[in-house]
């Protein structure tokens, strides 16, 4: 299954908020709202979703979501959490988190015309797994500087998360540490994605 490319409130009216896919909001209303509120979830619907959820925030195709699973299986410490963390420090992710794009796909779009730099070296490659201690800069170049600073005066959240830091004057991001789950914006049970493909095995 390829990346999802049509209607984004599309997906947001039936999976809720989905920060990293699109920072606007649709509208309701307030019948519409009760009705879909009173409306009894399926067991069954329930672990789909929550991987629809996974898929649609952070920008994946199905087999790159079933790929990340299997790595999470096999490292140590809880899959779920793992599963969180990889997606989490994927270059794309991070950029968003930053405020340096106002969603992840715009942070994708960044990446995959080389305009950002891991450590001094060009990383044209969204899906690329950063670590601690790296530095994410631009490149240098004034318009891209004057869009860069535009959305992080826009989207830049009110306090970045505690494994981030940003130096405003200089354009640059540090990575402090792995990611701590309190700090994950998105609100899912990522026990069920990892059941739903526990399942499909």
């Amino acid at each position: 299954m390829s990346r999802y490319r049509g209607p984004r409130l599309k997906i947001i009216r039936r999976l809720k908020a989905l920060p990293g896919l699109t920072s606007k909001r649709p509208k309701y209303r307030n019948d519409s709202i009760n009705r879909s509120s009173s409306r009894k979830i399926s067991q069954y619907r329930i672990r789909p979703e929550e991987k629809q959820k996974l898929r649609f925030h952070y920008g994946l195709t199905e087999r790159q979501l079933l790929k990340y699973v299997r790595i999470a299986r096999r490292a140590k410490g809880s899959t779920g959490q793992v599963l969180l963390q990889l997606l989490e420090m994927r270059l794309d992710n991070i950029i968003f988190r930053l405020g340096m794009a106002p969603t992840i796909p715009g942070a994708r779009q960044l990446v995959n015309h080389g305009h950002i730099r891991v450590n001094d070296h060009m990383v044209d490659i969204p899906s690329y797994p950063c670590k601690p201690q790296d530095v994410i800069t631009i490149r240098d170049q004034q318009r891209l500087r004057s869009i860069i600073k535009k959305n992080i005066d826009l989207f830049q959240r009110d306090k970045l998360p505690n494994h981030l830091t940003f130096n405003s004057l200089q354009y640059k991001g540090f990575i402090n540490q792995i990611i701590d789950s309190k700090w994950i914006s998105l609100k899912i049970n990522e026990l069920l994605v990892v059941e739903y493909y526990s399942r499909q095995a």
